[in-house]
């Protein structure tokens, strides 16, 4: 299913632990590392073609992860002719993106990289957010970085709660006004 400027619709997955990281997959016999990606089947939404493309290529249900964001629109890559198939050449220029900032809420151990019989990768690892793109295939560059980029608005600040429990804390008060002191701990009564 081509769009009319010959684009596959498609989904992205950036797929975070919770330190942050990013599950980089390398493909199936191959030196390729990417993120999850797949194509979007006709009647499917971007979100429902992400959850199938999940565990397909991961192994993981929507009960694993947490949607943490998506991009506001589609982020597009063209594919060199050479790695165009023959007969798709002048009608297939590329692909175009949703991409997806999960949450993993389960372990590491529901993942299941064989958890169709057409497995897309081999091997996986957990990576700082901000992966080095030397390692992509060169044409998907350009994607991965906006794709990053747009959805780094989503990620949690380190210490972000500790932040809000030190603010909730302070009183506000006027500057002639002293400082009031914790009451006394209430001792227990004898038995």
């Amino acid at each position: 299913m081509l769009d009319r400027e010959g684009f596959r619709p498609n989904v992205g997955i950036v797929l975070l632990n919770a330190k942050n990281q990013v599950f980089w997959g390398k493909r199936l016999r191959t030196h390729s590392w990417q993120f999850p990606q797949g194509g979007i089947k006709h009647g499917e939404s971007p979100e429902q073609a992400m959850f199938r493309e999940l565990h397909e290529e991961v192994g993981l249900k929507p009960e694993h992860v947490q949607i943490m964001g998506r991009t506001r629109d589609w982020l597009r890559y063209e594919v060199p002719e050479h790695y165009i198939r023959r007969d798709a050449r002048g009608h297939y220029r590329g692909q175009k993106q949703i991409w997806f900032l999960l949450r993993l809420v389960g372990r590491d151990s529901d993942m299941n990289l064989r958890a169709t019989d057409h497995p897309e990768f081999d091997a996986w690892r957990w990576n700082e957010y901000w992966v080095p793109l030397d390692v992509v295939i060169e044409f998907k560059r350009g994607v991965y970085e906006m794709a990053l980029t747009e959805l780094a608005r989503y990620l949690p600040r380190p210490n972000a709660h500790n932040r809000f429990l030190r603010a909730g804390l302070r009183t506000h008060r006027d500057d002639d006004e002293a400082p009031r002191a914790a009451p006394a701990p209430v001792p227990a009564a004898p038995r």
